[in-house]
């Protein structure tokens, strides 16, 4: 597996971030109102983002073979990893979906709907953006030195 590059996020969030603010604004032009946002959207974000950071928190020592912890089985790590992955792109398409929402939901901010599907935005973009962030360094906690980590990181030593 390579490693996760940023510019392949901000592609998949500007893309998506298009996508958002492409049906804010036709759902605004043919009803004209603004896309009704949950609150649950945001707190679920939330939940998968502070998810992966104790996953990432629990597995660190394990995956650096700290004195005192059971190392990680290889499986298990790669499985974390392909988890890190996975969940780094569906951030950062949620994360730019809910931006281009917020940009679509601007004009509607002073009525009550368009501030609360405004607001809510915010939180689930923001908490996507978390997401992004604690899974990406999940992933750099898998990575093997032979990625370039430093050698005192990863699953152990890789012979050449």
């Amino acid at each position: 597996m390579k490693p996760t590059r940023i510019r392949l996020l901000l592609i998949l969030a500007v893309l998506s971030g298009v996508m958002g603010w492409a049906i804010t604004s036709f759902m605004d032009g043919q009803s004209g109102r603004a896309l009704p946002v949950p609150y649950l959207a945001a707190v679920t974000l939330w939940l998968l983002a502070s998810s992966v950071l104790i996953w990432a928190l629990m597995a660190r020592p394990r995956l650096q073979r700290k004195p005192g912890s059971q190392p990680m089985p290889p499986i298990v790590a790669a499985r974390t990893a392909a988890l890190a992955m996975a969940a780094s792109r569906t951030g950062a398409i949620v994360s730019g979906f809910y931006v281009g929402v917020t940009a679509g939901t601007l004009p509607d901010r002073l009525t009550q709907a368009g501030n609360q599907s405004l607001w809510a935005a915010v939180a689930a973009a923001v908490g996507a953006l978390a997401l992004v962030i604690a899974a990406l360094w999940l992933e750099h906690l898998c990575r093997l030195p032979s990625d370039g980590a430093p050698s005192d990181s990863g699953l152990g030593k890789v012979s050449t």
